[in-house]
């Protein structure tokens, strides 16, 4: 029973087009993606804007340049020991091989910089010269970079190397991860997207409590009341 005609109508139409917003958001109206997918884009493409820790990365890892260290590395997969050794090669590392367990010999200052170079190279979405350089997928090499140099921090920590297993924890996370999970995103300013950003929050507010109000009006009309 409607007890409140206007207050009822308000609601059910406010609702209605609540609905039909949401269903053209979930349309595909972004390049066969829906308006969620382009607010993805969006956010990601800022938040890469100011996640460039490369050059500073780089600064550290130059302090380890001509500090060579012996490795004993265990791969957890048999597959993984051949682009091991491909980016190890790039960085004249000395390499050898008994099963899954490689004996490394490298200037710790010459693989960070290679592995750096990479990662800056995926960061700018320039994948195509990872894989001329290796002959192979560029995600695989950086991910492979990845599970190298968490080998190598638990290496290095184990001979209570702790500052040398730091930097390397910091091109990894800052660099390698950044650079992986960025990658194929178009990097854009905070600044450059100001007026989109404020239109997106503006929306979300606006359509949130048009919502709120909406359900509101739809129990007010049907007599239903919040009271102390």
């Amino acid at each position: 029973m409607i007890a409140k005609k206007k207050e009822f109508y308000i609601g059910a139409f406010m609702l209605l087009a609540f609905a039909a917003v949401l269903a053209f958001i979930f349309s595909p109206i972004y390049h066969g993606k829906n308006g969620l997918c382009f607010l993805d884009n969006m956010f990601n493409s800022m938040s890469k804007g100011s996640a460039y820790y490369i050059p500073v990365v780089k600064t550290e890892a130059a302090k380890l340049n001509g500090k060579t260290v012996g490795l004993t590395l265990e791969m957890d997969k048999t597959a993984r020991i051949t682009p091991t050794k491909l980016v190890l090669a790039k960085a004249n590392a000395l390499v050898t091989t008994s099963g899954k367990v490689l004996t490394v010999t490298a200037d710790l200052g010459q693989v960070l910089d290679a592995c750096l170079k990479d990662a800056d190279a995926m960061y700018h979405n320039n994948g195509s010269a990872i894989q001329q350089k290796y002959l192979t997928d560029e995600r695989v090499i950086l991910f492979n970079w990845y599970q190298l140099l968490k080998n190598m921090e638990k290496g290095l920590t184990k001979q209570k190397l702790f500052k040398e297993a730091k930097i390397v924890a910091q091109v990894n996370h800052k660099a390698v991860e950044t650079a992986y999970n960025y990658y194929k995103v178009e990097a854009k300013s905070v600044k450059a997207s100001a007026a989109m950003l404020g239109f997106a929050l503006a929306f979300y507010v606006i359509y949130t409590l048009w919502y709120g109000f909406g359900i509101m009006f739809v129990f007010e009309g049907l007599g239903m009341q919040i009271e102390h």
